[in-house]
C-alpha cells in the first residue's frame, strides 16, 4: 500500500500537470477568438470597399496595396489572347478546370494588367484550348482587385506546359509578356454560368461576389475551453475518488 504521503505527493505532481494543460488550453481559446475578432474586422473592412462601389482601375491601382485590394473596380482595356497563360488545377463545383489570365492592355498606359476573366472546364486541370474561349477585344471590366501571392515554395510554371501556371507572380508574368506588369490583379465579377464547352458555352465563369463569413475560429474556442473543463473535471474527480479509497481500506481492516 502506498503511504498517504506519497499519494500526496503524486496528487498534487498531478495537479501541476493539469493546471498546465487547462492553461495551454484556455490560452489556445483565447488565441482563437482574438483571430474572431480580427476575421470580424477584415470582414467589415472588406464589406465597407464593396459598400462602396466601384471605381476607376487607375484610381484604384495608385492605392496603397493592402487599401486596393478587394475594391471593385471599373475600366475598358484591350485583351492580347495571344500572351494569354492559366492557372491550373482550379476546380468548380468537383470539376477541374483552368482560370484564364489575359493580359490587359489599358488607355494612357504601356503596363498591363493581369486580367482573371474566369474559370473553365479542363479534363487535366492545365490545358485548354484557349482560342475558343476569346471574347470581345475591347473588354469591359467589372471586376473584383486582389493582390498577388506567392506560396512558400515550388515553381512558379508547371514544367509540362510553359503556359501553365501554378499560382501567379507578377515578376513572372512580366517576364512572361515582356511588359511591365501593375502591382495588383483583377477578378472579372459576374454569374456564374458558362465555363463548358460541351454545354455551348463561350464565356468562361465569372466569379462571384465575394461572401464574408468568421470561419471556424468561434467553434475552435469553444472546443479548446471545453478540453480545458475536461481537464479540470478529471483532476477532480482523481481527487474525490483518492479520498474515498483510504476510508473504504479501513474499513475493511475493522471489519
Amino acid at each position: 500500500m502506498i503511504p498517504r504521503s506519497g499519494r500526496t505527493a503524486r496528487t498534487v505532481l498531478f495537479g501541476l500537470l493539469v493546471v498546465v494543460a487547462a492553461g495551454v488550453c484556455v490560452r489556445l481559446g483565447i488565441w482563437q477568438l482574438d483571430r474572431l475578432a480580427q476575421r470580424r474586422a477584415y470582414n467589415a473592412a472588406v464589406a465597407a470597399r464593396l459598400d462602396a462601389g466601384a471605381e476607376p482601375i487607375g484610381e484604384a491601382l495608385a492605392r496603397d496595396t493592402a487599401d486596393a485590394r478587394w475594391r471593385r473596380v471599373t475600366g475598358l482595356g484591350v485583351a492580347d489572347y495571344e500572351r494569354e497563360v492559366v492557372l491550373a488545377a482550379r476546380t468548380r463545383g468537383g470539376s477541374p478546370g483552368v482560370w484564364l489570365v489575359t493580359p490587359l492592355r489599358r488607355p494612357g498606359t504601356d503596363t498591363l494588367l493581369a486580367f482573371v476573366r474566369g474559370w473553365v472546364y479542363s479534363p487535366n486541370g492545365r490545358t485548354v484550348d484557349r482560342t475558343q474561349w476569346r471574347e470581345r477585344d475591347s473588354l469591359t471590366v467589372d471586376g473584383l482587385m486582389d493582390a498577388f501571392h506567392r506560396p512558400a515554395a515550388g515553381a512558379v510554371r508547371l514544367q509540362s506546359d510553359a503556359r501553365a501556371f501554378r499560382w501567379l507572380e507578377r515578376d513572372t508574368l512580366a517576364a512572361e509578356w515582356g511588359a511591365p506588369v501593375a502591382d495588383m490583379l483583377v477578378y472579372q465579377l459576374g454569374d456564374t454560368i458558362g465555363g463548358y464547352a460541351t454545354t455551348g458555352g463561350v464565356t468562361p465563369a465569372r466569379f462571384p461576389v465575394p461572401t464574408m463569413d468568421e470561419g471556424p475560429h468561434k467553434s475552435y474556442a469553444l472546443q479548446w475551453f471545453g478540453f480545458a473543463l475536461v481537464f479540470v473535471v478529471g483532476y477532480g474527480a482523481v481527487v474525490v475518488n483518492g479520498r474515498r479509497r483510504p476510508k473504504q481500506g479501513e474499513a475493511t481492516v475493522r471489519a
